[in-house]
């Protein structure tokens, strides 16, 4: 979002767990593509409400999973905001040969990004 967006809205990225590291072949099809993930951490929702971030402030929380949309949905159901699901390539454990993983994990990639753009429309920063 930051990249095509620039930093007018705020965004958080959060899931279910936050034990995970980030995914080494999600960090180089990111790269790729000029976004940079080696920095960046996995957090839950539970870490972000403890970390003075208040779901109630957010307008949009979109779900890639469906364990994230119920988390979710549970999380912020007294709450005036949008809970979307998008359903993305689970690319984890796709492909015989390092190729083949790298090219589950750039569709799935792909597909974020039409998605962010439906969603919000044509970018406002420069793409490399």
């Amino acid at each position: 979002m930051k990249k095509y967006y620039g930093q007018e809205t705020y965004v958080q990225s959060a899931g279910v767990k936050h034990d995970l590291e980030i995914d080494g072949f999600s960090i180089a099809v990111c790269k790729e593509i000029g976004i940079e993930l080696s920095r960046h951490r996995t957090r839950s929702f539970d870490e972000m409400r403890e970390w003075g971030d208040d779901l109630s402030t957010f307008d949009l929380v979109v779900a890639l999973s469906p364990a994230s949309q119920r988390k979710a949905l549970d999380l912020t159901r007294y709450y005036a905001l949008s809970v979307d699901y998008w359903p993305i390539l689970d690319p984890t454990g796709l492909g015989e040969t390092r190729e083949a993983k790298l090219d589950a994990y750039r569709q799935a990639r792909d597909q974020i990004r039409t998605r962010i753009i439906e969603q919000f429309g044509e970018p406002t920063e420069t793409i490399d």
